[in-house]
């Protein structure tokens, strides 16, 4: 009985050298990458939500100041006003702004 005799197939240093890059890449580069893309998308989230979250106190406060024009702005305000200081109210004399 014969035994069969397994060939070896032999491996060029190139080929070596692609197989090692292959390993390195899959084992090595690819979840680091992953690692530090989820990182870096983690951190713009967080970017995000501060930013949302400032525009929202701004937002608040804007429309706070608004309420405070629309009330400083009213007839009775100004007629008030008008009277403690001496003066008198003429409708005529008052000259409206808009935006």
């Amino acid at each position: 009985m014969r035994t069969k005799r397994v060939k070896r197939i032999k491996l060029l240093k190139g080929e070596k050298f692609m197989f090692f890059l292959l390993i390195l890449f899959g084992f090595i580069i690819m979840p680091t990458s992953w690692v530090y893309t989820k990182a870096l998308l983690s951190e713009t989230s967080i970017e995000l939500e501060r930013i949302e979250s400032k525009i929202n106190r701004q937002t608040k406060t804007n429309e706070a100041l608004g309420m405070q024009i629309d009330e400083l702005a009213s007839i009775d305000n100004i007629q008030d006003i008008a009277s403690k200081n001496g003066l008198s109210y003429n409708n005529s004399n008052i000259k409206t702004i808009n935006d």
